[in-house]
């Protein structure tokens, strides 16, 4: 029935094994990643195995449903359904009976047969770990959107961070169809970013699956390797202690290239500081993740309001405004008031940095890294002086001379 089913693919389709064909039984539908980019022959079951068959070699962990698929159950159809639209042909070859995936019973799955499902191609292929990495090239063609063509690293730093947040927002509701619905957001900003890569020669999605893959099979030898670990506070003991040596060849080697300073999340959640959505806020900023830190938080709101108008027509406008703020702070007679006239010089420096088209956000976590990088070098040049015990001129004079090393090593 196979090279039947194979013959009459071919002459109808032009679809040959040696140019790609995906060949399953129905029952390994559910346990195998197939993809519906690919053409797809599934061929009906075959003579049970005599009972004195030795059973197939296993590794030890093997799901019924492939991971990643196994929230619609086991049963092959369903998982189908979830890949193909139900209008989806598919063809009977060696006679059968074309039918579509909506239609493709039970009973013609688990009966002797062929069926041939052709492939979805490009934007058709939604359910693909395909259909990103090829929607975001082709979003980057030449013909493709001139927005994303114009997009770097930097540029779509604030977005991720955006994205991040919204998922930590739905979060709270559990599993819901709007966590998916945000995972795909930020899933796309990781994609984007492995989409650059690749245009540089640097990398691509397949280094950036290895890299994890790599990393978290290391840091589980109590899974994947023979050290045993019964608790949780074992389990994360191991894992530490991986991580510091995982550290120390990355520091041997010169491959830490991002210091401890720059390396934190360093964000303060907006909803600790009581911004954010609910009652009385504007149509127009609705949507605001109301966990996004509050530097984030302000420049997106500014940026929304300037879309509609509200802004300054040039930057003299917030330098004069920002002078105005200072002296409010400065004028400021009690705790509250200060507080108060120091948030607003806050918002205003944010403004000016929109204006000048900086990311406020990205610039504070610069400023924060080079603060600590300099005060690291005013600790190893006070040497065995206990930085407590130095008066302010001595630091400051500290301080300059490691102003001075970091201009002399750039």
């Amino acid at each position: 029935m196979l090279e039947d089913a194979l013959r009459d693919l071919e002459r109808r389709f032009g679809v040959r094994p040696e140019d790609g064909l995906q060949l399953v039984g129905p029952a390994a539908l559910a346990r195998r990643p197939v993809d519906p980019g690919w053409p797809l022959l599934i061929i009906g079951p075959a003579a049970p195995a005599p009972s004195d068959a030795p059973a197939p070699a296993t590794a030890g962990f093997e799901p019924v449903v492939l991971p990643g698929r196994h929230a619609h159950g086991s049963d092959p159809l369903a998982i189908m359904r979830a890949l193909y639209p139900l209008d989806h042909p598919v063809i009977g070859l060696a006679g059968g009976r074309d039918t579509t995936m909506g239609r493709f019973s039970e009973a013609a799955g688990s009966t002797p047969g062929a069926w041939y499902v052709p492939p979805l191609i490009g934007q058709a292929n939604l359910a693909s770990p395909h259909s990103l990495p090829w929607l975001a090239a082709r979003l980057r063609a030449p013909d493709g959107c001139p927005w994303d063509r114009e997009q770097t690293h930097q540029s779509l730093r604030r977005h991720l961070l955006e994205e991040a947040y919204e998922v930590y927002d739905a979060l709270e509701a559990g599993s819901t169809a709007a966590l998916a619905d945000e995972l795909g957001d930020l899933l796309l900003q990781v994609v984007l970013h492995a989409e650059y890569a690749a245009e540089a020669g640097v990398f691509d999605l397949t280094d950036v699956y290895r890299s994890i893959m790599t990393k978290i099979v290391h840091r589980h030898p109590h899974v994947f390797g023979d050290v045993e670990a019964r608790s949780v506070s074992e389990v994360m003991r191991n894992w530490e202690t991986i991580k510091a040596a995982e550290r120390a060849e990355r520091a041997a080697t010169g491959e830490d290239s991002v210091g401890a300073a720059g390396s934190g999340a360093g964000a303060t959640g907006a909803a600790a500081t009581g911004i954010g959505g609910g009652a009385g806020m504007p149509e127009a900023f609705a949507g605001l993740s109301r966990s996004l830190p509050a530097l984030a938080y302000a420049q997106e709101m500014q940026e929304r309001a300037a879309a509609l108008g509200y802004d300054w027509p040039d930057v003299e406008g917030v330098l004069d405004k920002l002078e105005e703020e200072a002296l409010e702070l400065l004028g400021a007679e009690s705790p509250e008031a200060r507080r108060e006239e120091f948030g607003d010089l806050l918002l205003v420096i944010v403004n000016l940095g929109r204006k000048l088209g900086i990311d406020a956000e990205a610039a504070l976590r610069a400023a924060n890294a080079k603060f600590a990088g300099r005060f690291a070098r005013v600790e190893r040049l006070a040497g065995e002086r206990r930085l407590a015990e130095l008066t302010f001129e001595d630091l400051d004079l500290l301080w300059q001379a490691a102003k001075r090393e970091e201009e002399t090593a750039r």
